[in-house]
């Protein structure tokens, strides 16, 4: 019974430092993001951590236009990052889950 404990707890630990690795890999993971007509570019890590913004010279005319370009390219790019970033950690996380009778009846 303890060496089924001591295994599951080892693989936990195994688990935690495989989401931190993976954690760090993805600082090193970018999305780019354009507007609809290539005006704006967005460049934003997997950890949503936005790395460039590129501006077209003709959206610097219109602060309204470009404001709104920025909302809307930054929020495409926020959530292509969160997707990868919640898909990775969980593929890390069920991996390493150890087989504990009956977890999967609780999906």
């Amino acid at each position: 019974m303890f060496g089924d404990m001591m295994g599951m707890m080892n693989k936990i630990k195994e688990t935690q430092q495989k989401v931190e690795e993976t954690k760090e890999r993805l600082k090193t993971v970018t999305i780019e993001e354009k507007s609809s007509d290539g005006l704006l570019k967005v460049t934003i890590s997997a950890t949503r951590e936005i790395k460039n913004i590129s501006v077209a010279d003709e959206l610097m005319e219109d602060k309204e236009q470009l404001e709104d370009y920025l909302v809307l390219t930054l929020n495409k790019a926020i959530s292509k990052a969160s997707d990868i970033h919640e898909a990775e950690l969980a593929a890390v996380a069920k991996d390493g889950m150890p087989d504990i009778p009956g977890l999967d009846q609780l999906k």
